[in-house]
């Protein structure tokens, strides 16, 4: 399925804009708003940044985008949406890495009291040092 059929499918009206907010999304790897505007721009051409924060904000509420947010870092967009996957940050480099589930079935974790709640979700990020730092001598 295109990103047109995905954005009416969602009940979203296409605009260009939000088509190519999804291919630099889906192209990019875990992307801050200031390098998805660079990829529309580079794509459709001027288009103003807060358009570009309003296309982020519409995808994620649809659930078209995943939006994550390390500790002390900017909100990142991704592509991978629906299979529950969490993320390992580097602490130097801020560099986001995809991993799988950590164990079992999603949500991947059961807390030890749920308090009552159905948990659906688990949002994990792993802290670290990337196999590129690690090998720089700091």
């Amino acid at each position: 399925m295109g990103d047109a059929e995905r954005l009416r499918e969602a009940g979203l009206r296409v605009t260009a804009a939000r088509v190519a907010i999804m291919r630099t999304v889906r192209d990019g790897d875990h992307l801050d708003v200031d390098a998805v505007h660079q990829g529309v721009r580079a794509l459709v051409g001027q288009v103003s940044l807060q358009a570009v924060y309003d296309g982020l904000h519409a995808l994620h509420a649809a659930g078209l985008v995943r939006k994550i947010e390390p500790m002390g870092s900017p909100a990142r967009y991704e592509g991978r949406v629906g299979d529950n996957h969490h993320h390992l940050v580097c602490r130097r480099c801020g560099m986001v890495t995809d991993v799988d589930c950590a164990a079992g079935a999603a949500p991947c974790l059961d807390p030890a009291d749920a308090a009552g709640y159905l948990v659906e979700e688990a949002d994990v990020i792993y802290w670290g040092i990337c196999p590129k730092c690690r090998s720089q001598r700091i």
